[in-house]
């Protein structure tokens, strides 16, 4: 080979080699492929919503508005409730006769009624932590002569069927007096000693003195006695529900503990409640 060839070899074989080498300096690095994006957080689930139970005519603890609405102390305070445990509520008018069975055979999750706590009522259904103090009362005329318990053994008294009024005023009168008068709902037994029907009725503390004081054409006075025993309200579940009956008692000691229970109390009542006595024990009667 000449040595213009060669020369001329060696320049392009230069040129190739340059060429490869530019190549490599030139080619882009590959960019990684892009992360996947994390999965979305699931929705929070929606909570629970609960059936509650309850006799609309007992005011002020649980009765229907003008609009047809179930209102009253029983309402706010369970809707309290259901807001710190974490769930909702639906109310639903249950007469009284039915409410137990409807607790009973599942149509209903919850009942607050004005339901006393009682040692025979816990054999068929779990109970919160009580949540009112009640008593029996007595309502009478403004004229009559009545001042205490004993006094109504002669006279027709009106009580609400299956209620504590009911199991009292039977025991004094007999059972089988008729001078006991029973009624759907003690409003109605207040109605009926307002038109002359009856000469005392005898129901819880809290129905009576919210009638009278609503009622004042009626006229009438109320009589208290120390022998009727200390009674509790409490919400029922199903026996042996004890997950809903937690939630019930959580909640309940939190609206306690942060003071929506006495502002809830003093919008129904005027007042806060006063400083709890000494727990009675359960009421054995079969009550309201």
């Amino acid at each position: 080979m000449s040595f213009q060839s060669t020369r001329r070899f060696l320049q392009l074989s230069g040129v190739i080699a340059a060429g490869f080498v530019l190549a490599a300096c030139g080619k882009k690095e590959e960019a990684p492929p892009p992360a996947a994006p994390a999965p979305a957080a699931a929705p929070a689930p929606a909570p629970k919503t609960f059936t509650v139970g309850t006799d609309a005519a007992y005011a002020p603890f649980e009765f229907q508005n003008e609009k047809g609405e179930i209102v009253g102390f029983s309402v706010d305070l369970l809707n309290a409730v259901a807001a710190k445990g974490g769930f909702q509520v639906k109310f639903v008018n249950t007469p009284w006769e039915g409410i137990f069975n409807s607790l009973q055979q599942g149509d209903r999750d919850l009942l607050i009624s004005s339901i006393t706590i009682t040692d025979e009522r816990r054999q068929t259904m779990d109970f919160s932590n009580p949540y009112f103090d009640a008593q029996q009362l007595i309502a009478v005329k403004g004229s009559s002569k009545v001042e205490k318990f004993d006094d109504l053994k002669k006279l027709k008294v009106g009580v609400q069927t299956g209620t504590t009024g009911d199991e009292v005023v039977t025991k004094l009168l007999g059972k089988t007096s008729k001078n006991v008068k029973r009624f759907e709902s003690t409003p109605l037994a207040l109605k009926e000693l307002e038109a002359g029907g009856v000469d005392a009725v005898v129901a819880d503390n809290g129905v009576v003195i919210n009638y009278v004081a609503n009622n004042p054409g009626g006229q009438f006075r109320t009589v208290a006695d120390t022998a009727f025993a200390p009674e509790q309200y409490g919400i029922a579940v199903k026996k042996g529900n004890a997950e809903l009956l937690e939630l019930v008692n959580e909640g309940l000691a939190a609206i306690k503990a942060d003071g929506s229970y006495d502002q809830i109390y003093a919008k129904t009542f005027g007042a806060a409640p006063a400083a709890p006595a000494a727990a009675p024990a359960p009421a054995t009667a079969a009550s309201k």
